[in-house]
């Protein structure tokens, strides 16, 4: 049996091969727009329905029960919480999937790492590739897709040897966060797959946390921005 202490964090791309535990947690629902929902994902629940018939609850199956046009135009993995816009209407998916697109959508990510960051700002800048000798997981790679990451240091933990960074993707690359903290030497804390052991026992989900997401809204033109604070 796999248990989530021992680092067995799974995505849905390893959904077809385990049926992934009940997530109990309640999605929430933030804002109701005529062509598109904003809600905040827990940790553990899939964005999009499973291959395995037995995973089908996730963000979009939830939501469609009351909002029967919901459809995905972004995901967040299994183990990522935060926040999702969801368009209602095949128009807004349209006009959504153009501005992810065109990378017009603004993302910020908050996540907890091992280690003091030594820099307060940065960017990273590594290709990253499938493993095909572990899959799922993700390599860096000078054979991968170009995938950057700016970031900016919240605070330091001296103590707690942590540090809180706000991470801003510039590209969309699975894993891409995870991998990109871990190649600067700074694993996010409870990610079962690039944390090392000690990092891994520090926390029991993945701390990382979809904060802030601005795009322009489908039906009126407007800028519109969302926040939603880490719980962690």
């Amino acid at each position: 049996m796999c248990r989530w202490s021992s680092g067995c964090f799974m995505t849905d791309e390893l959904d077809k091969l385990f049926v992934l535990p009940p997530c109990e947690e309640p999605l929430q629902l933030l804002h109701a727009a005529s062509e598109y929902l904003v809600v905040d994902k827990p940790t553990r629940l899939l964005s999009v329905p499973g291959r395995s018939p037995k995973n089908r609850d996730c963000v979009i199956s939830r939501l469609q029960a009351e909002y029967p046009g919901a459809t995905a135009v972004h995901r967040l993995d299994f183990d990522t919480s935060g926040l999702m816009v969801v368009p209602l209407s095949k128009s807004a998916l349209s006009h959504l999937s153009r501005q992810f697109q065109q990378r017009s959508v603004q993302k910020c990510y908050t996540a907890l790492v091992y280690g003091l960051v030594e820099q307060d700002s940065g960017r990273i800048d590594l290709p990253i590739a499938p493993d095909p000798e572990q899959r799922p997981k993700y390599r860096i790679t000078e054979e991968g897709k170009a995938s950057v990451t700016d970031y900016r240091v919240l605070g330091r933990d001296p103590e707690a040897n942590t540090s809180r960074v706000a991470l801003y993707p510039v590209t969309g690359r699975s894993h891409q966060l995870r991998l990109h903290m871990q190649a600067l030497g700074y694993p996010i804390l409870g990610c079962g797959f690039y944390a090392h052991p000690e990092a891994l026992s520090m926390a029991d989900r993945l701390l990382l946390h979809a904060t802030e997401l601005t795009f322009t809204d489908p039906a009126t033109g407007k800028t519109v921005r969302f926040e939603s604070a880490p719980p962690f």
